[in-house]
């Protein structure tokens, strides 16, 4: 079993092509080559996270739509955790949980995982090297070594592992507010 992270799928969204600058025609060619590269990855025994914003626009005030949506992902267990665009019926779906910030065992982790829609400045093992995965910000930032934008716009549109998040990690600068929050840190 393998824990996949992905955030800001914005499925249903007309806006999110050109306010991202992402490489569709229209949402149903987003929608389409999103729901592939999920299904590329994440196997049957797999557990799927979406941090944050699953859904938006009017499509996403639709039950059916979002139901079908729904529907086309993979993995064994689908967790939500809550992003600014996650209303009501996006957090009523058949979940296996959701959460406005979820702490993981992930077992290819020797530290839990934090996941929050948002990034954080510190968290819960921050000090011990956990790493924290968000989204939000689209292709903006990348993160620093202690917090990765799991993202599709990040990470070309597929979803990704802590081992990958792990890794980009490592190239990315500290956080420059990092000796403020967590002064007695020691790197990882």
């Amino acid at each position: 079993m393998t824990h996949w992270y992905t955030a800001d799928p914005h499925f249903g969204h007309d806006s999110i092509i050109p306010n991202a600058r992402r490489p569709f025609r229209d949402t149903g060619h987003m929608e389409a080559v999103l729901i592939e590269r999920l299904w590329e990855k994440v196997g049957p025994d797999d557990d799927l996270w979406i941090v944050g914003d699953f859904a938006f626009g009017p499509k996403a005030k639709d039950e059916d739509w979002l139901l079908a949506i729904f529907g086309q992902l993979p993995g064994a267990r689908r967790h939500l955790v809550v992003g600014n665009h996650d209303g009501p019926l996006t957090q009523a779906l058949p979940w296996d949980s959701v959460s406005w910030l979820a702490e993981v065992d992930d077992p290819a982790s020797e530290k839990p995982v934090t996941l929050c829609h948002y990034p954080m400045m510190t968290w819960n093992h921050a000090r011990k090297g956990a790493l924290h995965l968000f989204g939000h910000v689209h292709g903006n930032w990348q993160g620093s070594e202690n917090a990765v934008n799991a993202g599709v716009d990040a990470w070309d549109f597929y979803p990704v592992t802590v081992q990958e998040a792990a890794r980009r990690a490592k190239g990315l600068p500290v956080n420059r507010h990092w000796r403020d929050v967590e002064p007695r840190a020691s790197r990882s």
